[in-house]
This record gives structure tokens, sequence and C-alpha cells, in this order.
């Protein structure tokens, strides 16, 4: 049974892959970019089952007029993909407060905003699904990368809560972890302006990484995407959705680090509780 597919940020990266193979596929896609040109040639090949809509995340109004117009054209919206962001790089001091408040209305406030506008429609037509582009970024933590982990952290746990929240009217989440992957996020980090004083430090080297290109990238975007799709489709589909061997192994070094760290501290967590009568 074809669905339709709401996108953000669907003229490059994740969302752009997504967006070709769900028409690949068949699915009917309103796909939302800040350049909604870059979608040009799909449109002329796709011109029945794309709809193609301009968006910024960081406009809240205009958020709530694309869920609003979308719902209303197309009758019914079956998945909700908040996929829209990028990432800031530099050591949390090397950060203007321009670069942070882009960041976090872009990231974090844009897809809360788009979040909300959707859910009195996906209530009102008896449920549908949302799934969340996170990071691997959502669960561990970067040197160099303070501001972007703040948003993926962040809208894992509003999601984490909102799901909670609307359970009971058939709407379901899937917040997608990949780790670096084979799209052009480093092409278009913004970047802070470097100082001296960080050059030998964690944030340096990661730094330097980015210039001579020594990461280590195993992702596959299309892969990446494929097993999205999958999730979105399937009858219970998990809350959060690792992808790719890098994210799996450091976010399960990390809950394990976490977990031996909280049960070191048993005894002094239960010593803070008061005295029970």
């Amino acid at each position: 049974m074809q669905k339709t597919w709401f996108i953000t940020g669907a003229n490059s990266g994740l969302g752009l892959e997504m967006t070709k193979q769900l028409l690949a596929a068949g699915e009917k896609v309103i796909a939302t970019a800040r350049r909604p040109e870059a979608l040009d040639r799909l449109r002329r090949d796709h011109s029945v089952r794309l709809d193609i809509v301009p968006l910024d995340l960081t406009q809240p109004d205009s958020i709530a007029s694309a869920i609003a117009d979308a719902f209303e054209r197309h009758r019914r919206v079956d998945v909700i993909v908040s996929n829209a962001g990028y990432g800031l790089f530099g050591a949390a001091e090397e950060l203007t407060s321009a670069q942070i408040g882009r960041q976090i209305a872009t990231n974090l406030a844009g897809s809360i905003h788009l979040i909300r506008a959707a859910l009195p429609f996906l209530r009102r037509q008896g449920g549908g699904r949302i799934m969340q582009v996170s990071s691997e970024g959502g669960q561990i933590a970067y040197p160099g990368f303070s501001l972007y982990h703040a948003t993926k952290w962040g809208i894992e746990g509003f999601v984490e809560s909102v799901a909670q929240e609307v359970a009971a009217f058939g709407i379901d989440f899937i917040i997608a972890e990949p780790g670096p992957t084979g799209t052009n996020f480093g092409a278009n980090l913004d970047r802070a302006e470097p100082l001296a004083a960080y050059e030998e430090t964690p944030a340096g080297a990661i730094r330097r990484g980015f210039d001579d290109g020594s990461f280590d990238i195993r992702g596959d975007a299309a892969r990446t995407v494929a097993a999205m799709i999958s999730a979105a489709r399937s009858d219970a589909p998990p809350l959060r959705l690792t992808l790719g061997s890098t994210a799996y192994a450091s976010i399960s070094q990390a809950l394990r680090t976490r977990l031996k760290a909280l049960e070191a501290q048993r005894d002094v967590a239960h010593s803070a509780d008061r005295d029970v009568r």
C-alpha cells in the first residue's frame, strides 16, 4: 500500500537519498528544503509523486504552515522524517554566540517545532510514525562537537518523553542514530575560528583529522537509508535504531562505561534517600 512521507532536509545527504529510494519504490514524498531548486531534477522525473516545499526550520511559523498544508493537500501523511540539520565544530570556547544560536534553532528547536506541529494531525488521522534523525552523537560525545551533541542529546530526550505521551493515539517514534557515513556532512560543517590554545588538545586533533581526511568513515549512505526505511515500514520498530559498525561499537562502549560508573555509586545514591518510617 502506497504511503506518504514528509521529509525535511531532502535536498542533500540522507534526506536526498531517502527521497530517491522512496520515489523509486513508488511512494509519495513531500520533500522540504531551504533550497528547493536542488530538487528540480527529481521534480522532472517524479512530478506526480513528489511535492517539493520550501522550508526553513529556524522559522517556527513556516513549519506549522508547511505541516498544515501537507495534510490538507495530501489528506494523510503516514511518516514524518525530521532529518534537516548540520554539524557545528569547534571547542566550546571558540564558538560564537551566532553559531550557537543557529545550531540550536536548526537541530533542536526546529525539530521540536516540527514534531509539535505534526502531532495534532497525526492524532486526528488515527496515528502515524515520526522518525527523528539523530546520530551516534546523541548517545556519545566527541571533543569539538559540544553544541552538536547538545542538540542531539536534547532531541533524543524530547522524543523519548513525547513518545510516551502520544503512544495511546497510535503515534510512535524511531530515533535513527547513524555513525560516520559517506554523505556531505563534513563538507557542510560550520567551523569555528580556531584558538591556538586548543591546537594540541583532543579538539585540535579532530580538527586536523578533518583537514587531512584521516577519519575512517565506514557508513554507506544508501544502506543506511534502506535500513531506516525498513524500520519505518515495520510493524514494531525500535525506539532507537543504531546504524553502522562504528556507531554500534561507540554506543556500546559508552553505555557499558556509564553503567559501570553508575553501579559503583549504588551506595552513595541510596544514602541520599530519606529514612523510611
